[in-house]
């Protein structure tokens, strides 16, 4: 009887993700030039070596069983590991990255990463360049799960996590504004967390792939409108669908024009201090392209342009 380490092959969770993604067995033996029979045995063949049924066969889509979407969750973990490895051996050889993953949390200027880009790129380098959105405590999570190589905005205390190094990048002033038609815009003196719950919400998901996640700024038993950016937060408020906290960078032009409302709150003013955390403890791990972005970050000017460069963003 063959073990599990000789069905969990790459080829095999590929396949399994495969199954996933088409959403039938059908499809997914279509997709990938095999018959649906073929599928299914190699299917049968690591449900019997490591004796669990990854597929609920009553269903007639490929339902996932619990130990099933647990295999494909850890089998994707596996995989992007293995990508990890072999850029790593193909940096060896080269100096050069020949993929470089930035997480950028959702409060950094778009606009300044992609000038940064157009700069990189103007070196021809080999090394492809892979931006990932995030979001609150997903940004530094992209980093440790080693889906990322770079994270740019990070609000967590990255400074005691083995193999991640870290420097600040700057602080970032938020204010609580609502749209000028809101219910709270002429309300007189600082707001209670009572008048503040009473109303909407809206807030930024974390991205984190397990557990809760973080919060900032929500009261127990407020409604929450929760959108996936920091300027999806900042449309939705300036709709008047709800308040918040938002960076004063972003908010600066709207409350200049009154179309967002500052309003002071019973709570202290909130800044946060945010950093850039990379993976590689020393110069003699980082390949090249991480060496060019952390170089750039050393300026004063393009750490201030990452957090206040906001218009014109989308």
């Amino acid at each position: 009887m063959q073990t599990a380490r000789d069905v969990l092959t790459p080829d095999a969770l590929a396949m399994l993700q495969a199954i996933a993604e088409a959403g039938s067995f059908a499809a997914a033996a279509r997709s990938m030039g095999m018959v649906p029979s073929a599928l299914t045995y190699r299917v049968r063949q690591i449900e019997d070596a490591l004796d669990v049924l990854l597929y609920d066969r009553s269903a007639r889509q490929a339902k996932l069983t619990r130990a099933g979407a647990e295999l494909l969750q850890e089998g994707a973990r596996l995989l992007q590991e293995i990508d990890a490895v072999a850029n790593r051996v193909k940096r060896v050889a080269t100096g050069w990255e020949s993929q470089l993953t930035i997480a950028l949390d959702t409060v950094i200027s778009k606009g300044t990463v992609m000038e940064l880009c157009e700069s990189f790129f103007s070196l021809n380098p080999p090394t492809r360049i892979k931006l990932r959105d995030e979001a609150l405590s997903g940004t530094l999570e992209a980093l440790t799960s080693g889906q990322a190589d770079l994270a740019l905005g990070v609000a967590l205390d990255a400074a005691n996590i083995a193999g991640i190094q870290s420097k600040p990048l700057g602080s970032m002033e938020f204010v609580y504004v609502v749209a000028p038609h809101h219910p709270l815009a002429n309300t007189a003196g600082p707001l209670s967390d009572a008048l503040i719950q009473q109303h909407r919400a809206v807030a930024v998901a974390d991205s984190i792939q397990r557990g809760a996640g973080a919060t900032f700024g929500l009261l127990s038993g407020q409604d929450v409108f929760t959108v996936g950016t920091m300027h999806a937060k900042l449309d939705a408020q300036l709709r008047g669908l709800g308040g918040g906290y938002l960076p004063l960078c972003m908010a600066g032009a709207y409350i200049e024009t009154g179309r967002l409302v500052v309003k002071k709150t019973e709570r202290p003013q909130r800044q946060v201090s945010l950093s850039f955390a990379w993976r590689g403890a020393t110069a003699s791990t980082q390949g090249r392209a991480l060496q060019w972005w952390l170089q750039q970050m050393e300026s004063p000017l393009t750490r201030a342009a990452l957090l206040e460069q906001h218009r014109g963003n989308s």
